[in-house]
């Protein structure tokens, strides 16, 4: 099983290797999500002042967050479904603010790599329709993450 990913760092602060175990992760938490074989994903890493401009731009929130998603399969009023036989599955993007990363990692006592590997994730299942924005919406998606994570070996 194997995501077509795009990654791009707009930031340069990641290397090679950490690039290689989100991309892991990754294919991990679609195979325990059953996601079919060549789905496409994009993942952007961006600063704070980015993200918060999109934050502002797409969410009408005027700070910076840790990680944006856009779930390309939700559909929106008055859009059309395409689909077609051999065409690949669009996931989305993911936008993660490495700054807020590395704040957060220090803040719940844990590595800059299990925090990045956390919000990928998360939003991830934002792409896969998981949210949280009931009570127990968020049990079932804040459980998914921690098994999916604890399971790769980025427990907290």
């Amino acid at each position: 099983m194997s995501l077509n990913i795009d990654f791009l760092d707009e930031t340069e602060q990641l290397d090679q290797t950490q690039i290689q175990n989100l991309e892991r992760l990754l294919n991990y938490a679609a195979d325990q999500e059953g996601v079919e074989s060549e789905s496409e994903v994009s993942v952007t890493f961006v600063t704070n002042e980015r993200i918060h401009e999109i934050n502002k731009q797409y969410r009408d929130k005027d700070q910076p967050t840790d990680v944006i998603s856009f779930a390309l399969e939700e559909m929106g009023e008055g859009e059309i479904e395409v689909s077609g036989s051999g065409m690949p599955r669009v996931l989305g993007d993911i936008i993660v603010s490495l700054a807020k990363a590395e704040e957060q990692a220090k803040e719940y006592g844990h590595s800059f790599d299990r925090e990045l590997g956390f919000l990928v994730v998360h939003g991830f299942l934002h792409l896969l329709g998981y949210d949280h924005m009931v009570e127990e919406e968020e049990k079932i998606m804040f459980e998914r993450q921690r098994v999916i994570l604890d399971e790769f070996g980025l427990q907290r």
